[in-house]
């Protein structure tokens, strides 16, 4: 027999990628605006990301060693979960919501639902609401350079105008990770070219809340605020690393864009016809509860069911 042939059980695809790898991909993504998060905040962003993430991990640990479960913190999810709830954390809450909101992130809606593959909701954002819900005071607090003030998509709902340029660049107030669309785009990039993500989710999502804001926005075809309305909030940063989550969305291809489009449409309804100025955590966690039903929807046909049917009728 010749040696370019390898005999083995089904099933016969192979892939070098595992959950480790990907989980390191989406890390090394992230760096650009975790970095441009601490240049821009200080030294408090950098504790609050590594209290933040080193509760996540030690959460999982603990409760893996609790009840005499492998430890699964070495495909670094954990790792991600953590980072991505710092980035959505203003750089003043205090560091004991931090470690509340990484041990509900884990425990809550990680593991009590049976570990990374099998929970519902995103469990960063998911701990994002809960904290917003819990401490909205400190959650909504944002300072930058020493100044506590409203957010731009605060001062837009207000009717104030913003800075693009400062938005794009990240030289204004906000969460650790959300300002900076330039760096979150590079991170998106790497996404993209490692074959970690495609395009089909956030860029459904974008185009989608891109319309939205056209139509419902108020403010015509005004440019300036539809750019605006695109860099705050933290859309981007939601759209490329979180609506993207292997676990709560879609892999059907049509699912992917009837995910994306949900969330498009969501989140220009929290933002343009609800209170607050911010609807991209809120939107997200409502589509991950929908997608089984996107999926069941969407689930491609068995080779020759349709046929089938046919015949059957024909049969009659």
């Amino acid at each position: 027999m010749s040696n370019l042939l390898n005999v083995t059980s089904a099933p016969h695809v192979r892939e070098k990628t595992d959950t480790q790898r990907i989980m390191l991909y989406v890390i090394i993504a992230l760096l650009p605006t975790t970095a441009f998060g601490v240049y821009n905040f200080g030294l408090r962003a950098l504790a609050l990301i590594l209290i933040t993430v080193a509760t996540c991990v030690a959460s999982e640990w603990c409760y893996e060693k609790l009840l005499h479960k492998k430890s699964t913190i070495k495909d670094l999810s954990a790792v991600v979960t953590g980072l991505l709830l710092a980035l959505n954390f203003p750089h003043t809450l205090p560091f004991w919501q931090a470690v509340l909101g990484g041990v509900f992130a884990i425990i809550v809606v990680k593991m009590l639902f049976g570990g990374l593959g099998q929970n519902f909701m995103n469990p960063a954002l998911g701990a994002r609401c809960f904290l917003l819900i819990s401490f909205a005071s400190t959650m909504n607090s944002f300072t930058y350079d020493g100044v506590t003030g409203a957010t731009p998509l605060t001062l837009l709902k207000q009717g104030e105008p913003v800075n693009t340029l400062s938005m794009l660049i990240g030289r204004t107030g906000g969460t650790i990770g959300e300002t900076s669309t330039i760096c979150i785009l590079i991170g998106a990039v790497i996404l993209i070219m490692l074959n970690v993500i495609d395009l089909r989710i956030p860029g459904t999502y974008i185009l989608t809340f891109a319309v939205f804001t056209l139509l419902f926005g108020g403010h015509g075809l005004d440019l300036n605020y539809l750019t605006a309305e695109l860099c705050g909030g933290g859309l981007m940063l939601g759209a490329f690393f979180m609506a993207t989550d292997y676990v709560t969305s879609p892999i059907t291809p049509n699912g992917k864009i009837i995910y994306g489009i949900i969330l498009g449409v969501l989140t220009g309804i929290f933002r343009f016809f609800g209170p607050a100025a911010e609807g991209v955590s809120y939107a997200i966690i409502f589509s991950n509860i929908l997608v089984p039903l996107i999926e069941k929807w969407t689930v491609p046909r068995a080779f020759g069911v349709v046929k089938q049917k046919k015949e059957k009728k024909e049969g009659k």
